[in-house]
């Protein structure tokens, strides 16, 4: 096992021997033997484990055992202890799930603090089948029945392509000593009793399961590779870039068959997941919105648009009496000028004795007006949105230039009249938008 692991570490991580790594270590078997062939393998590496204090004693010899296995390798020992569940109370998660969230944002941690790109696991072949039959017993698309990726930019797992019988021979073969959890044998988890119960039977009809089924999973993976190349050359068509959001013509999503699979890979990597909702937002509304944990999906007319949550802001800019440029959160030049020259959405020429300073830039809110120029008497600025057909992510977006209360320009759309050059003014501010 020794001579092949060195060699799928050469072909296929051959960072790991380049760089120190960290080594995520239970104590158990798979762990433990993934760390003694990077031992033996002379690779550097940083063993961390995880305290989730659930098993009282048993859990505080783990951690005793893995202190003392860092030792032995003449290595560095991170360990950390968890609430798990007062954890599992606050955010009424499983124990699982919430194990796995605490133990890789701690991994995350470690990594960031000591500049460490790559974290290390010990799953295996028999994890990955246990994984692909739990996906596909819960209903699953492809991504689901591709199995546990062997790396990601942060994480490789370079002992999937051995079974847990090879991983015990080999930690029996050079007498390594390991933890036995002993949750693992209670098969009130759906992934034990898949382990204890369901494989030695799938194994026992079929000798060569495991192996069949690494085959088919790579099989599968290739097919995943072919369908992303498809849906990464459609978004470059379809997904349109617009301002910091990207903007999706409905009639060309209409068009895509089978829809709801088309939907689904387009918008699974942004968090959705009610993809009925989707699919009724096409013909919903102007206006009605889809929310994830990141983004939102709005209906504006023909188009969906696509924008990430908490990008917009609230802040005031300032602009100070001889200020000549500002650079955020729009960039405007400001001068003084003797005459009007070239006009346009992004310019703006004011009468210097009708500003008063400092200036502010914000966005705008709720009963905002403006004497727009060229027209008599005032407009709420959400009616002149209306009426332009701004639609609703721009609207969040858009800047306004104010003198104390008032409304000098809504920046590169319209400008106020009360600012606006006469016969009688005396000095000219001249403000350009660059975008």
């Amino acid at each position: 096992m020794l001579r092949e692991f060195k060699k799928h570490v050469r072909d296929n991580f051959p960072k790991l021997g380049k760089t120190t790594f960290l080594l995520a270590c239970s104590g158990g078997v798979d762990s433990v033997v993934l760390a003694h062939l990077c031992y033996v393998c002379e690779m550097d590496f940083s063993l961390a484990h995880c305290n989730f204090r659930l098993r009282g004693d048993e859990s505080e010899s783990d951690e005793t055992f893995v202190e003392n296995l860092a030792k032995e390798f003449r290595t560095k020992f991170y360990v950390t202890h968890f609430d798990t569940i007062g954890y599992v109370n606050k955010n009424k998660l499983s124990i699982q799930v919430a194990a796995r969230e605490l133990r890789y944002a701690w991994f995350a941690e470690i990594m960031q603090e000591n500049r460490i790109s790559t974290l290390v696991t010990a799953h295996q072949a028999d994890d990955n089948l246990e994984t692909f039959l739990i996906n596909l017993s819960r209903g699953t698309g492809v991504d689901g029945l591709t199995g546990i990726p062997e790396k990601t930019d942060t994480i490789a797992r370079p002992l999937l392509p051995f079974s847990r019988k090879r991983i015990l021979e080999y930690a029996k073969t050079k007498k390594l000593s390991w933890r036995e959890d002993s949750s693992n044998v209670e098969t009130k988890y759906l992934r034990n009793k898949i382990r204890h119960e369901l494989l030695p039977e799938l194994k026992e009809l079929h000798p060569t399961f495991l192996n069949n089924f690494q085959n088919t999973l790579g099989h599968l993976s290739d097919s995943s590779k072919i369908l992303e190349n498809h849906i990464y050359q459609l978004k470059s068509e379809l997904f349109l870039s617009d301002n910091g959001s990207i903007r999706i013509k409905i009639s060309d999503i209409k068009q895509l068959k089978p829809q709801k699979a088309y939907v689904y890979q387009l918008f699974k990597s942004y968090g959705f997941t009610a993809w009925e909702d989707i699919l009724n937002l096409l013909n919903g509304l102007s206006g009605k919105k889809i929310l994830s944990k990141t983004h939102q999906l709005v209906k504006n007319r023909e188009y969906l648009i696509l924008e990430e949550l908490g990008t917009e802001t609230d802040e005031t800019y300032t602009i100070e009496a001889l200020q000549t440029e500002m650079m955020t959160p729009v960039r405007l030049k400001i001068e003084s000028v003797r005459a009007l020259g070239e006009t346009g959405k992004h310019i703006l020429y004011a009468d210097a004795d009708t500003l008063a300073y400092p200036l502010t830039v914000r966005k705008w809110k709720k009963g905002d007006y403006i004497y727009p120029y060229g027209m008599k008497g005032k407009k709420k600025v959400s009616k002149f949105f209306k009426d332009e057909k701004i639609d609703i992510i721009s609207k969040r977006k858009q800047w306004l230039l104010c003198s104390g209360n008032a409304i000098v320009w809504i920046v590169g759309k319209r400008s106020d009249n009360r600012f606006k050059i006469t016969k009688t003014t005396k000095k000219i501010i001249k403000f350009t938008l660059h975008t």
